[in-house]
């Protein structure tokens, strides 16, 4: 890559320029299907070594993520969270008290705000970080090999929640009755995630890791050339826990061994999957997964919408934590506080498993 952002060997591309020319257009994803395009731009084409992953995806033999039913005996709930932690990373949850009307109205909601008219959602358009709301297409526009055909809409729900009047009038009732939902259970799954770790129920949100939550509302139009990018490239998320709500299109995938699996929507089910932090807190006990979603070959868009928990003491000391840690199974991580950490995740872009790694003693 030349300075000027221009591929060399490839005169004439200046990538730096289109993505730039992109982002100040405040077009979205969404705008340039709106505008009739039949091939996608160039700097949404990703690299030979990306796309030749995209198949086969999952393998007919892969075992599915697990679903588990919260309705069931708490100890035997408990066992499947912690299984469902260590081993995939990833699982879906039924019967978690969220009415389905309200999982139907934040889809809606959130749906609604992307398909308003350009102008209509250019004023929250923005990159800088420390906002209350943002609307933008790949947060990692300026950091990625190539972009992503996703928009998305960015929350603060905690531990201060952007005020009222910030949030898009289109979306904000439901999104502050997401809120409460999100604060009842994720505060039910942080319980059980430290008990299946054998610690306390209370554990982890003593240290304050329910009131950090940020929202992203994405959106993913149908692609014309699905083949030659994708929604979401490959990442693990960098936080404690994220609770994800999907409506029917499907198109998420978890790495699971050397496959590819396809999280399958499950009505009225919640997806949950393990970040990073939790995977360094719990001494690697619990695993902290790939994940991707594939660009939208339906003739209808994929709505997805996640909530990531992660502590709101931003300069509190993170690491494995002291009860996990022995002198059979000593510190695999050194210790940073959670600013250091988001900062590194932001610098990198989405790539994989990098931030992790960063912080694990050799």
């Amino acid at each position: 890559m030349a300075a000027n952002g221009t591929l060399i060997g490839d005169e004439g591309y200046d990538r730096a320029g289109e993505v730039k020319q992109f982002d100040d257009s405040k077009l979205g994803v969404k705008g340039l299907v709106d505008s009739g395009l039949s091939s996608i731009p160039r700097i949404f084409i990703h690299p030979p070594e990306t796309l030749q992953q995209l198949n086969p995806t999952t393998r007919p033999d892969a075992e599915p993520i697990p679903t588990i039913d919260l309705s069931g005996p708490r100890a035997a709930v408990v066992d499947q969270v912690s299984g469902a932690c260590r081993k995939f990373g990833f699982f879906q949850i039924t019967n978690h008290g969220v009415p389905s009307v309200v999982l139907d109205r934040t889809i809606a909601a959130v749906k609604a705000f992307h398909e308003q008219p350009v102008e209509a959602k250019a004023r929250f358009y923005r990159r800088e970080m420390g906002h209350g709301v943002s609307y933008l297409s790949n947060v990692d526009l300026y950091t990625s090999k190539a972009a992503s055909w996703r928009d998305t809409i960015q929350v603060r729900l905690g531990p201060v929640a952007a005020e009222g009047d910030e949030v898009p009038e289109i979306c904000r009732e439901e999104i502050a009755a997401w809120n409460k939902e999100i604060q009842r259970l994720g505060e039910e799954m942080l319980g059980m995630v430290s008990e299946g770790l054998g610690l306390p129920a209370g554990k982890l949100k003593e240290m304050t890791c329910l009131e950090g939550r940020i929202m992203a509302g994405h959106y993913y139009p149908p692609c014309p050339q699905p083949d030659l990018t994708v929604g979401l490239t490959s990442h693990s998320d960098p936080g404690v826990l994220a609770v994800v709500l999907q409506d029917h299109i499907g198109g998420l995938q978890v790495k699971h061994g050397d496959a590819w699996v396809d999280v399958k929507p499950v009505p009225g089910a919640l997806v949950i999957n393990v970040g990073d932090l939790l995977q360094i807190m719990s001494n690697e006990e619990y695993k902290s997964v790939d994940h991707r979603v594939l660009a939208n070959p339906s003739d209808e868009p994929r709505v997805s919408i996640a909530v990531f928990l992660n502590p709101s003491n931003r300069e509190g000391v993170f690491g494995p934590l002291p009860e996990l840690v022995s002198p059979e199974k000593p510190a695999l991580y050194k210790e940073f506080t959670f600013s250091e950490f988001m900062m590194r995740f932001f610098t990198k872009g989405l790539d994989g498993k990098t931030l992790v790694n960063y912080y694990k003693l050799q």
